[in-house]
């Protein structure tokens, strides 16, 4: 036995340790083959015998116990440390990480109309009805209330459907002029390839307590607005309907994937709808109690922008935190 002794002192891996146990405890093995011979030795030593070997079966397997031990933690720290990462070192493989497009989009938006003297507001997502609805010209049961699914709460509390609002409160807060955009989330129930339940505004706002400001003032802002996010675009502007403004207008840029040509991003049109628009109507003054001021108000959908300039084709991709997509704007 001392042979078996030896070799487990001298096994250099748990394969070898293994190997050894079958050896020896294995059905074939030494212990197996001399437990077999007892049936030939006289009847006065096989007591003696069987003793003996059971000692050696005691010892020998927990000589085996320990010395797999040894190697099982040698083994793992062998491969720790073959493994380790020393997060000090400098790696050529590491890349640079990048905005994400709708917040890249959201900065050059607020950099063109910060640099023309507007100041940047932000306010509650949490809204009531006052101030997301009835100081905008949208009373209760108004119909146009129906173009915007709402998200309510208890109380006539609300998540805010646009960043309007936060106008509402700065008027009411601040006397005029004012001249101010509205950056930020909203909330709205829709959700498909175009729409999705939270997306990003800016809205503008600008009011001149002289009562000087006309729609060839907001006419001339927006067009140099458009061509300062898009190049060289034609801009049109074709008359709606919003409650809050009066007169109301959508506005169009020729498309920026066929040139104004017509193609199946723009129906064949050759246009594209970017953002609404027009002159602040008399009851929004009314209901934060300016008198004799005129202003002209805006809003766009940050998407919208970011899916036109980067030529994204499913809004929902930009939420799904898809790692392919978010790499090509690094």
């Amino acid at each position: 036995m001392k042979e078996w002794y030896d070799k487990i002192k001298e096994a250099q891996s748990v394969e070898s340790i293994e190997e050894i146990r079958i050896s020896v405890f294995g059905k074939k093995g030494v212990l197996a083959a001399e437990f077999a011979k007892m049936k030939t030795a006289p009847n006065e030593e096989k007591s003696k015998i069987a003793q003996d070997l059971n000692i050696h079966k005691s010892s020998l397997m927990n000589e085996m116990t320990a010395r797999k031990i040894i190697l099982q933690t040698q083994e793992l720290k062998e491969a720790m440390k073959a493994e380790s990462i020393d997060v000090s070192m400098f790696s050529v493989s590491s890349e640079a990480g990048a905005l994400h497009p709708v917040m890249e989009t959201m900065d050059r938006i607020v950099e063109y109309f910060s640099a023309m003297n507007f100041a940047v507001k932000t306010g509650n997502m949490v809204e009531d009805d006052f101030n997301n609805f009835e100081a905008l010209n949208l009373p209760k049961y108004h119909p146009a209330r129906d173009m915007q699914d709402t998200f309510y709460f208890k109380d006539e509390m609300l998540l805010r459907t646009h960043t309007s609002p936060v106008q509402i409160r700065t008027m009411m807060s601040h006397k005029p002029p004012i001249r101010m955009i509205a950056p930020g989330a909203v909330f709205r129930r829709d959700y498909d390839l175009t729409h999705t339940p939270m997306f990003h505004q800016v809205e503008g706002l600008l009011v001149d307590d002289e009562g000087k400001v006309s729609f060839a003032n907001l006419k001339y802002i927006l067009e140099d607005f458009l061509r300062f996010m898009f190049g060289d675009v034609e801009v049109r502007f074709r008359p709606s309907f919003f409650p809050f403004t009066e007169p109301s207008a959508e506005v169009d840029i020729s498309c920026v994937f066929c040139k104004g040509e017509g193609c199946r991003v723009c129906s064949k049109t050759g246009w594209l709808e970017v953002l609404g628009c027009g002159i602040v109507d008399p009851n929004v003054f009314e209901a934060v109690n300016y008198k004799d001021v005129s202003g002209y108000a805006f809003g766009l959908g940050v998407e919208r922008f970011a899916m036109l300039i980067h030529h994204i084709g499913d809004l929902r991709s930009l939420f799904e935190g898809d790692i392919k997509l978010l790499e090509q704007f690094q």
